[in-house]
């Protein structure tokens, strides 16, 4: 009888895997657009509304990418058309729609599925007359959705959407007949701040109107209901309060549908709204702080500083370089500060590092001539149409005068996975221990040098293919950078599957441990914390942060409830472990107390527990690592939004926005800091210097003129900054010390 029993089991283990199998096949042809296949598929029984991790569908996927025939094949089966995913809970209209697929829009219209009003304002985003007449067709707009779309084609210029919506009822809104005093509107006027969403709203009066404005968006005009109350004419649905005591306005409170945000008027004396504790006066920004020469290695948050910064960040990721006198100011133009440039072929995001006299940097040169970044703020995941031939290099230079020591050629061929638009073929800065260089060039391999440049081991570790967690067609390369500790190479590989963190050993490369990890690709760094029971290997993850014995590679403790992309490294300070992440909606961070074990995941909504000194579930950073100087954590947003914290409470100090042009304020290097100042890297190449305590201070804006999107180091007085063409080595010049 038991053999029967584990006969059926094996039997029923089998069609189910095999049930598996045709649905993974359905999912890849419907991405491909191979309607032969799909229909193949169906016919040996693969499940027409299987279900991927987040609830995607193959007539999702099919939708997304406009294959139409692969949508009537899918549709003709049985699909849902309404079925929402549960991670962006769209249906597969509104991907459709995202991406322009017109006729896919008509057909799934056609076959009654929700969200011509999606449809209807994708359309008229971007001019597609076709899409807007397609929703128009299907009918049973309400006025007020009519009129949203006339305002957004009127904003735009459509000339031919704007007859049609007319023709379909369309009609411009009606203001309200509510006259108010010119002297009350312009109590209005000025800049309120939301620290929360990091968000700023600027009100003017212009000809008798009030006009708010938000940094990146249109203005809008807001028509007066009466003395405090306003609605936007543009759009519907956008209505402001004013809150007016004794003829002052202190705040407004914006609502938009079912959310509503305050935002506090800024004043000239505080600088900015909420600013949770009394600072210092503020000084002059065009002085210049002497700050008393420090040991040859100073400490400042428990972690040592010295002339070395071997890896992402430098020792331990800390960020910090105390003692060593770096400038403030400089001019690359004028040559001011600048003491050496070095040009760098290629593309690269990989950080120097930096040991002894020796400046190390990596790049990988590409034989399309076209090849180029695409930096600035947006969310597109389509992965970079080069994969011509490149070649993966390794340069040694001197840390005095910027000149090529050795250079070193480390694979040939063509790319074994895509890129993003924003990153490059070599992310992954090097790691050393003043005797070996450990480079990583994503799924070109694992390469290991002396510091005479000779090659001492090369590993092929696999195909990193670190894509979109959503969709596993989207490529976007590998960017985790190895460390090393005592005699191992420990990598985080986290990608679309059989996701694992390994140590290979320094001297052969020969792997000594190696274990699973149950996550979806991720980008961070992970971090070596030696305490003073333990030394800890941790990790950032979607599923959970995790620490490890990284002499074992053995699991110690898991923190779960975190973004589903994780880009941050980790790193200690106050003997706090600091972990963040920022893909909305979950943007976390974390502050753990050393020594833990076990699931220390927080419960029912709790901000902390016997293992998280404190946390928060918003306004963790998506691209750059925080960092820790003195008492404060300061956070700095893709945006330019810089967030100061008590670090050992949590207490927000203080919240504003460093200046940027050009690609919208976008921040993706990581912050580094030395005697009392933090310095933080725009992508446009603009270098913000701020002074470290509880008030905000910008000492200096410094502009490299190029793309800059690695994080700086920083050794011996010089800042080393890598920019999409060069390596800079800066340092304050003898005669412009005061």
């Amino acid at each position: 009888m038991r053999i029967r029993w584990m006969a059926f089991f094996i039997i029923l283990f089998s069609v189910a895997a095999l049930a598996q199998d045709l649905n993974d096949e359905l999912w890849a042809a419907a991405r491909k657009g191979d309607a032969p296949a799909v229909k193949a598929l169906l016919a040996k029984g693969a499940d027409v509304n299987a279900k991927l991790r987040y609830g995607t569908t193959a007539l999702s996927y099919a939708a997304d990418r406009g294959h139409l025939e692969v949508v009537k094949i899918l549709m003709a089966h049985g699909a849902e058309v309404n079925i929402k995913d549960t991670f962006y809970n769209s249906p597969p209209l509104m991907w459709a729609a995202y991406n322009g697929h017109t006729e896919v829009v008509k057909f799934l219209l056609e076959k009654g599925a929700e969200g011509k009003e999606t449809a209807l304002m994708s359309g008229i985003q971007n001019g597609n007359f076709a899409m807007v007449n397609a929703a128009l067709a299907v009918g049973g707009f309400s006025a007020e959705t009519l009129t949203s779309a006339l305002n957004t084609a009127t904003q735009a210029n459509k000339t031919e959407i704007i007859e049609a919506l007319k023709k379909a009822g369309a009609a411009p809104a009606k203001l309200p007949d509510f006259k108010i005093d010119p002297a009350v509107l312009q109590t209005y006027a000025g800049l309120y701040k939301n620290t929360e969403i990091g968000m700023e709203m600027t009100f003017k009066v212009e000809n008798g109107k009030l006009i708010g404005s938000i940094p990146g968006q249109p203005s809008l005009t807001y028509a007066p209901v009466d003395n405090n109350n306003f609605k936007a004419v543009e759009f519907s649905g956008i209505a402001i309060t004013f809150n007016v005591t004794n003829n002052q306005v202190a705040d407004f409170t914006l609502k938009q549908g079912e959310r509503s945000f305050i935002f506090k008027r800024a004043t000239a004396e505080t600088g900015a709204a909420n600013t949770a504790s009394a600072a210092p006066e503020k000084k002059e920004t065009t002085s210049v702080v002497a700050t008393p020469a420090a040991p040859a290695k100073a400490k400042r948050n428990g972690v040592a500083t010295s002339k070395h910064w071997p890896s992402f960040r430098g020792l331990f990721a800390s960020g910090v370089a105390d003692g060593q006198k770096p400038p403030t100011t400089w001019n690359v133009e004028k040559s001011q500060n600048i003491k050496w440039k070095a040009p760098i072929p290629g593309m690269s995001h990989a950080s120097p590092v930096i040991w002894g006299d020796r400046v190390f940097i990596t790049t990988a040169v590409t034989s399309d001539t076209s090849a180029k970044l695409r930096v600035g703020l947006y969310g597109d995941v389509a992965p970079d149409k080069d994969i011509s031939k490149h070649v993966w290099k390794v340069y040694c230079l001197d840390k005095k005068s910027g000149k090529i020591i050795w250079e070193r050629t480390a694979f040939e061929g063509v790319p074994k996975v895509k890129r993003h638009t924003k990153a490059t073929q070599a992310n992954s800065t090097p790691a050393t221990d003043g005797k070996h260089l450990v480079v990583l060039f994503g799924a070109e391999g694992l390469y290991c040098y002396d510091f005479n440049g000779k090659l001492v081991w090369k590993k092929d570790i696999g195909m990193l293919d670190s894509g979109w967690f959503y969709d596993p067609d989207y490529e976007w390369g590998h960017g985790s950078s190895p460390i090393i500790y005592k005699n191992l190479v420990i990598v985080q590989c986290d990608i679309q599957k059989n996701s694992f963190i390994a140590a290979y050993d320094l001297k052969d490369g020969k792997q000594v441990w190696l274990t699973q990890r149950d996550e979806i690709p991720s980008w961070g760094t992970p971090t070596i914390h030696e305490g003073k029971s333990r030394v800890e290997l941790i990790a950032n993850g979607t599923k959970y942060i995790r620490g490890y014995d990284p002499l074992t590679g053995k699991e110690l403790w898991k923190l779960g409830g975190n973004s589903e992309i994780t880009t941050p490294t980790p790193f200690v300070a106050h003997d706090l472990i600091f972990v963040t992440s920022g893909y909305r909606p979950i943007q976390p961070i974390y502050a753990i107390r050393l020594g833990a074990t076990g699931d220390i995941s927080l419960q029912d909504k709790a901000e902390s527990n016997a293992h998280v000194a404190w946390s928060k579930q918003r306004g963790g950073p998506y691209m750059p690592t925080p960092i820790v100087y003195g008492d404060y954590l300061y956070v700095c947003a893709n945006n330019g939004a810089l967030t100061c914290y008590n670090a050992r409470t949590g207490e927000q100090i203080y919240r504003e926005r460093l200046s940027g042009k050009g690609s919208g304020y976008a921040f993706t290097a990581s912050p580094i800091a030395a005697d009392d100042k933090i310095y933080f890297t725009s992508e446009d190449g603009e270098i913000f210097v701020v002074k470290a305590g509880p008030q905000y201070e910008l000492l200096a804006t410094n502009s490299m003129g190029e793309v800059c999107m690695a994080t700086p180091a920083i050794s011996e007085g010089l800042i080393f900054v890598r920019t999409q063409g060069h390596v800079f080595g800066i340092r304050e010049s003898d005669e412009l010390k005061q």
